[in-house]
């Protein structure tokens, strides 16, 4: 079974060099089908694959319930957006097509990695192969955007290569262990050392002071590439951050220090920042994207609670985040491929015209709020309930944030849908149709948003032995 892990990292990579010569719907999206089902597949499976790499560093592969989450996610977003792509994308399909794949293929690796050397290994890949699709335009800004984008990877990437320095011979080689592989006592060197993984990985994930580079990639590069950047690399940080915490360092040895602390008030400085900044935000794009600022920390908060509910809830941000964000960025990317609109106002009775995406984007716009029965309420609700049981004397103010998050959220992400379906009686439109390479993704993550917030039991399930067994 050891072989098995080895399939969806790698069939990406084939379809990727099958793209450099036919960029095709009808050979690409069956191979991507496919890729979905290895990954199902492994779900179902156990085994280990351990290559001699470093002395007493060997590259392992290992996968956990964290990876089958996490790797689940990661192959269907990559699968809707790539469809999406089809019809959206009209030159370079091949270029973008052969970095979209390997992408995958670095972001599956992370997934599967089982210690911090693998790891580091595809979170690099991962940053210099989705920096072609920011770059893909060809502009002058998306060039900019790029180099921002990587400047900012490479730095927290440093941050995070220093502590894996640190941590290494405290922790038998960086092994991720359930509930943590720290040997000795925790010194303020390897204290000062998780708190630069976590910054590190939280750059990636959008988090203070790192964030800067999710407002200005996201508008340039390709709806598509834009929705899994959002929603799907930035979960590269957050499972950082998750191994580092919970599988490196464990709970009890950060719960209490400075490192909690400073992380929790920087997430939830982050949270409240996004909302205000995206509220602000006129392009529609990069709205999106303050979004996911905000949107994204309320899994790092949830994760440094070190508390079951908060943990639980932070897994479940992640995953309806993901779903959400990805069909609001490709909802964007509809009015822009059909219409040429990238501003908010320029969206004013758009619903008559396209109602089928900007209905998805009404329904994943609740969910993002947090509105029953949508999957964002059932991560919401736990995020605030672990909030209250961490801190029982101030665990009311993560939840007030995460409140007026909420309302922000809600301002900034329904004033669309609003005056796009109700332009006045007067209003003259044309209707315009999608093809299905539109419709199917679009359709799909706004049901599966409704569908996980009905029936979260079974994912719930899972976290609750997940946190059981690293609490």
């Amino acid at each position: 079974m050891s072989v098995m892990l080895l399939l969806p990292i790698l069939l990406p990579a084939l379809t990727a060099a099958l793209a450099a010569r036919r960029p095709e719907k009808k050979l690409l999206v069956p191979l991507m089908v496919l890729e979905l089902l290895l990954v199902l597949l492994c779900v179902f499976s156990a085994g280990e694959l351990r290559v001699p790499c470093l002395p007493g560093l060997p590259l392992l592969l290992r996968l956990d319930t964290v990876g089958k989450i996490f790797s689940l996610l990661f192959a269907a977003m990559f699968l809707l957006a790539g469809i999406f792509g089809f019809e959206y994308l009209h030159e370079r399909l091949g270029t973008y097509y052969v970095f979209y794949l390997l992408t995958l293929s670095a972001m599956l690796g992370l997934c599967y990695a089982g210690n911090l050397l693998t790891f580091y290994m595809f979170y690099e890949c991962m940053t210099l192969l989705s920096f072609p699709l920011v770059l893909h335009e060809g502009t002058e800004a998306s060039r900019r955007a790029a180099m921002k984008y990587l400047g900012y990877s490479l730095f927290g990437a440093a941050l995070a290569l220093f502590g894996f320095f640190v941590t290494a011979k405290s922790t038998g080689g960086a092994v991720f262990t359930p509930g943590g592989s720290l040997t000795g006592p925790v010194t303020p060197l390897l204290l000062a050392a998780g708190l630069a993984m976590i910054v590190g990985f939280g750059g990636k994930a959008g988090m203070l002071p790192l964030h800067d580079w999710l407002p200005t990639a996201h508008p340039e590069a390709p709806a598509p590439a834009s929705a899994v950047l959002s929603g799907v690399i930035t979960k590269g940080g957050v499972l950082g951050i998750l191994r580092t915490v919970y599988y490196l360092f464990g709970a009890e040895a950060l719960r209490g220090t400075y490192v909690q602390s400073t992380v929790l008030i920087l997430a939830l400085v982050t949270v409240f920042m996004g909302s205000m900044l995206a509220y602000k935000e006129k392009v529609l794009k990069k709205r999106l994207a303050y979004s996911t600022v905000s949107q994204v920390s309320y899994v790092i908060f949830g994760l440094l609670l070190l508390q079951p509910l908060g943990f639980a809830g932070a897994i479940l941000q992640a995953v309806f985040h993901s779903v959400a964000k990805v069909c609001l960025f490709l909802c964007a990317g509809a009015f822009i491929c059909k219409t040429g609109k990238t501003r908010v106002e320029q969206l004013y009775g758009i619903g008559r015209s396209m109602p089928l995406p900007l209905f998805c984007f009404a329904v994943t716009g609740l969910s993002l709020v947090g509105i029953p029965p949508f999957a964002g309420f059932v991560s919401k609700w736990y995020l605030a309930l672990g909030s209250l049981a961490a801190f029982p004397a101030l665990g009311w103010i993560g939840a007030a944030v995460l409140l007026l998050s909420a309302l922000l959220t809600a301002g900034y992400l329904l004033s669309p849908v609003s005056k796009g379906f109700f332009p006045g009686e007067e209003f003259e439109y044309e209707r315009i149709s999608c093809g299905w390479c539109i419709n199917l993704p679009l359709c799909a993550l706004a049901a599966a948003a409704l569908l996980l917030g009905l029936f979260p039991a079974q994912l719930l399930g899972w976290l609750s032995g997940l946190a059981a067994g690293i609490l």
